[in-house]
């Protein structure tokens, strides 16, 4: 089982940029397709961006294409989520998760592995 502690979240201005990243450790980092995924109060958790395990193939949910990027560093045990142009609508805990299989894409069933969240906040 894999450790995964995120890191990076605050309180951001519309139109600012934050970059989380996402620890992890326990067992071999590059074994293990990569996402993030966001949860906002009230709402079901959302899918953001997945990266497979050697970081050639990424996707993205239709709500952050051309404004965040998903890339990780199998050197460093880490995964990051760079976000530009924040709206007020990507408010949420956002969440990295790990999965053995090899491309489990934005299906929330097929990640085995969570971190316990950061929080972002976008302000008007």
């Amino acid at each position: 089982q894999l450790h995964l502690v995120e890191s990076g979240g605050g309180l951001v201005q519309a139109g600012g940029s934050l970059r989380l990243s996402c620890a992890v450790s326990g067992r071999s980092f590059n074994g293990y397709a990569m996402a993030w995924f966001r949860q906002a109060p009230g709402k079901e958790r959302e899918f953001v961006a997945f990266i497979n395990q050697i970081g050639g193939i990424t996707s993205y949910g239709n709500s952050v294409k051309g404004r965040f990027t998903i890339s990780r560093d199998n050197t460093k045990n880490t995964l990051y989520l760079q976000m530009n142009s924040l709206k007020p609508e990507d408010t949420a805990a956002y969440y990295c998760a790990a999965s053995a299989r090899a491309m489990p894409l934005n299906m929330q069933t097929s990640y085995n592995d969570w971190g316990q969240g950061t929080q972002v906040t976008v302000s008007s």
